[in-house]
């Protein structure tokens, strides 16, 4: 008895020594693969009648390329995990140039040119500006 639970520590060892390596992780792999639905802005939901045409959306892309909507116009940019663990440089780049109703689009710029650093937290992306929560996305249901 007292040998199968020396087993069973060791395996629970193994297994908790395992699971301290998955910080390690690359972090573009939390962004990559999937595209980003807004989930709020500034800290609430997104008001959908200040986006009519849609919420906007991120894609984190191969070679640090961006492509996201707006919530009315769309883009095509760069990002880059640069300044230590969690930072980020958004750049939305090429802009499409529709004429938009409300003023949705013009605040989700404004966060997104504020963000510096990142965080993934299960299904949640947060863009951050040092502490504070500018903006949270989900993963869109494909």
């Amino acid at each position: 008895m007292k040998q199968f639970q020396g087993i069973l520590i060791g395996l629970l060892i193994l297994s908790i020594s395992g699971c301290s390596s998955t910080g390690k992780l690359n972090p573009l792999n939390a962004l990559m693969g999937k595209s980003w639905v807004l989930s709020s802005l500034s800290g609430e939901g997104p008001d959908l009648s200040q986006f009519a045409a849609g919420l906007p959306t991120l894609s984190f892309l191969e070679g640090g390329r961006l492509a996201g909507f707006a919530g009315c116009n769309n883009f095509s940019g760069e990002f880059a995990l640069e300044g230590g663990p969690g930072a980020i440089r958004l750049d939305p780049g090429a802009m499409t140039r529709k004429a938009c109703p409300g003023d949705g689009e013009n605040e989700f710029l404004a966060a997104f040119e504020k963000a510096k650093n990142f965080k993934v937290d299960k299904e949640k992306l947060s863009l951050l500006d040092g502490t504070t929560e500018l903006m949270s996305f989900s993963p869109t249901k494909d």
